[in-house]
């Protein structure tokens, strides 16, 4: 049975080599899947694909939607 989840990822995007500048952002998304691991490898596709200059992926699957 599928299920929607929401899910939050945060990213580590380091801007340069020389001087170890970071960038930290956060996405949240709602992702149908059929287990709460489906929705962790869902999500963590999806801020790959909007955010591919990050470095660091940490998904946490937060709670089951209604």
């Amino acid at each position: 049975m599928v299920h929607t989840y929401e899910v939050f990822v945060d990213m580590k995007e380091y801007l340069g080599q020389s001087d170890g500048a970071l960038r930290l952002m956060s996405a949240r998304y709602e992702v149908d899947a059929e287990s709460r691991e489906q929705a962790d490898i869902a999500a963590r596709g999806k801020a790959t694909g909007d955010y591919p200059q990050a470095t660091e992926y940490d998904v946490r699957v937060t709670r089951l939607l209604l």
